[in-house]
């Protein structure tokens, strides 16, 4: 084996790298020297490795008029800019409901971007496919439907207990063993035991009237464990592929190639992570009309938090709800947008344009975090502001404490952004969920063992 050394290697035009070690070994025990390492590096040198991009024109459908507003806008386009810097990425769209999600250069929710032949990972986050049902009754009692709702769902950490789960399809099951990002034994685990769970943060359930006098079930989650466990393996298979191809691009903006086997098999898994989602949702709304003995007069069904493929674009969605036909294959156009417990579930229509990317809001959004949120909050118990601002409704928290940082205050006014979703051209609202009450995780840590423990 000749010594031939890096040096030599970059001289002859091999770029550091990856692959540089394999080359450097490859060229020693070949004895490659002179013109003969030159030809070869030729030849088999990486293509140049992509760079960050000039970011292209972000849209931008987010108004601000307070001190708060002014902030979010300036902290969300920031993020967005960065974000896009990323060169897969050929167009972004923010929302009326958009607020930062993470550090600078994380896609915020309210985001929507559209990568040319690239899915990436952390641009739908863990939470993949958080979305949204709608089941409407005949002749029903709302009292009735949210005590039923109460009676079969599940929020808080974890799955279900042994007799106490729902049956997962053995269809869905075996198509899950099938795919190289689900086969796992823990997936399988997760997939089962998670069957019929809320989690908790903003998800919900929520009983109210529509404009025709019927009592509708809203329900709010997402694929809970695992769409988690797809998320962690997929993140770092997009950091590793990244790594060969580009250069500073950061680790939450990593991509996996949609023309390689593993792209195909993670957009598989994507399809079969939509379909848990959809029948987590469908169990509890089922069970509900079970245990309250009333029939099912329709239903609706939409992800907000997923990639959607059109062409070779992929349109990456942190919290944006599609309305261009491409990205609605189960519906008829009709999706959901919720803003907070105490004001109207509105259903929308709309189509692709120049400034929304086939998008509408997912919801109201947020100004402030959470811990900004609660630390506003002077001068009253958490049940004095619980009292005030659920007024009117039937709101509970499943664990039974009271979770201050889900009450209608921590998000911004509904209204407003309806307001600017319609005069925008984003989507239009074709009917309305009144609220009667809602169900939330609450804030189940305030008991948890290691809460406890410290405090103790």
């Amino acid at each position: 084996m000749t010594h031939i050394t890096g040096r030599d290697l970059i001289v002859a035009g091999f770029p550091t790298g990856p692959e540089f070690g394999n080359a450097l070994e490859h060229a020693r025990t070949n004895n490659l020297q002179g013109d003969a390492l030159v030809e070869w590096v030729n030849k088999n040198k990486p293509s140049p490795r992509m760079q960050l991009q000039n970011p292209p024109e972000l849209i931008v459908n987010l108004e601000a008029a307070t001190a708060d507003e002014i902030d979010n806008r300036h902290k969300v386009i920031e993020t967005m800019k960065v974000v896009m810097r990323t060169p897969t990425v050929e167009a972004g769209v923010v929302m009326p409901d958009a607020c930062p999600a993470g550090p600078v250069g994380t896609i915020p929710v309210g985001g929507v971007i559209a990568a040319r032949g690239a899915i990436h990972p952390g641009m739908h986050s863990a939470d993949i496919c958080c979305s949204m049902m709608v089941t409407e009754f005949e002749d029903s009692d709302p009292l009735k439907i949210l005590d039923a709702i109460h009676a079969v769902t599940h929020f808080g950490p974890g799955g279900r207990p042994n007799g106490k789960r729902f049956t997962l399809s053995p269809k869905l099951s075996d198509a899950m063993r099938e795919n190289p990002f689900l086969s796992s034994n823990k997936a399988l685990q997760l997939a089962t035991e998670h069957m019929g769970t809320q989690g908790d943060g903003n998800h919900f359930a929520y009983v109210g009237i529509n404009m025709c006098g019927n009592v509708c079930l809203v329900t709010h989650h997402g694929s809970r464990g695992p769409g988690a466990f797809l998320y962690s393996n997929a993140i770092k298979l997009a950091e590793r592929m990244t790594r060969k191809v580009a250069e500073g691009v950061l680790k939450q903006n990593a991509w996996i190639p949609f023309d390689t086997q593993e792209g195909a098999d993670y957009w598989a898994a994507l399809q079969l992570i939509r379909k848990w989602t959809k029948a987590n949702h469908s169990c509890l709304h089922d069970a509900a009309a079970d245990v309250a003995g009333v029939k099912v007069s329709g239903r609706l069904w939409n992800e907000h938090n997923f990639v959607f493929q059109d062409d070779d674009l992929f349109y990456h969605a942190k919290g944006a709800t599609p309305v261009h036909n491409a990205f609605l294959p189960d519906t008829e156009g009709v999706q959901i947008v919720p803003l907070n417990m105490t004001q109207p579930i509105l259903l929308i229509e709309g189509h692709k344009t120049d400034r929304n990317l086939g998008f509408a809001p997912h919801g109201a959004g947020r100004n402030m975090s959470r811990t900004q949120h609660r630390k506003s909050i002077v001068g009253m118990t958490d049940a004095e502001v619980f009292a005030k601002e659920t007024t009117g409704i039937d709101a509970r928290f499943w664990c039974g404490n009271i979770d201050v940082t889900e009450l209608p205050s921590a998000y911004k006014d509904g209204p407003n952004v309806r307001r600017q979703m319609e005069e925008m051209g984003l989507a239009k609202v074709v009917d309305e969920i009144q609220p009667f009450g809602a169900i939330m995780a609450g804030d189940w840590e305030r008991d948890a063992p290691w809460r406890k423990k410290k405090a103790s």
